[in-house]
């Protein structure tokens, strides 16, 4: 009888490992870092960026304009300046609706407006405010400014 109980537990205990390791390859936020300003033509988007060293690279590189193209109707990317360090960062991240992420393989940033599948070399450095993310959702390249508030 003790034997038929403990092949369920060690079942639960071995899904719970798995999820523990496969969510452990996702980026969580380091705490809020500070907040940001997103000119595109005369509307502004405010975004918070995370704590954490591509988010504070990404920052330290402001003012910063940026042409932002469509990427497969699901994201807005740039090429950034130059690459931003990855340190302490996961291998990959799964992105939602309104992430702000940078893309290691390629050193560009990424907003997504729809959601993606976990991706690796992909680190959330922040995430827009509100439903500011329609602003991005337009076909076009947006022509954006982003600029630390003060």
């Amino acid at each position: 009888m003790k034997k038929v109980l403990l092949v369920p537990l060690m079942l639960s205990v071995l899904t719970f490992t798995i999820c523990a390791q496969a969510n452990s390859t996702q980026n969580p936020p380091q705490g809020e870092g500070m907040k940001i300003k997103i000119s595109i033509n005369d509307r502004e988007v405010t975004a918070t960026m995370f704590d954490n060293a591509a988010a504070r690279d990404f920052v330290s590189l402001f003012p910063l304009t940026l042409t932002l193209k469509d990427y497969n109707r699901i994201e807005k990317v740039s090429d950034l300046p130059k690459r931003l360090s990855t340190v302490g960062s996961s291998s990959s991240y799964a992105p939602v609706i309104g992430d702000i992420c940078y893309y290691s393989p390629w050193g560009n940033l990424c907003i997504f407006y729809k959601p993606f599948s976990n991706s690796s070399g992909l680190v959330l450095i922040g995430k827009i405010d509100g439903n500011g993310i329609e602003a991005f959702t337009v076909s076009d390249s947006l022509a954006v400014k982003f600029e630390v508030i003060p």
